[in-house]
């Protein structure tokens, strides 16, 4: 009896669950108006120290901007986490 082998073909890009990142489904711009609605734009720009957080602060322009850097972009996905994180306690 020959052995066979048995490969599960999964696609590039497929939607696999995610059962351990508590940011998937969740998208950039709902994470920006759950903490805009929970700390206000004065205290993100306290926080985190960019332009379109303190000067003229909108949601269109704070999208615009995080999607173009990565970097910044993680430290308001870590700030929205650490606010799940104070909630659920």
């Amino acid at each position: 009896m020959a052995l066979q082998a048995l490969f599960l073909v999964v696609p590039v890009g497929a939607n696999l669950p995610k059962p351990n990142n508590p940011l998937h489904g969740v998208k950039l711009e709902q994470i920006i108006n759950d903490l805009v609605a929970h700390y206000g734009w004065e205290y993100m720009g306290y926080t985190i120290k960019i332009k379109c957080f303190n000067e003229n602060p909108s949601v269109k322009s704070s999208l615009k901007f995080l999607r173009r850097t990565p970097w910044e972009r993680t430290k308001v996905e870590n700030m929205y986490l650490k606010m799940l994180k104070n909630q659920k306690r």
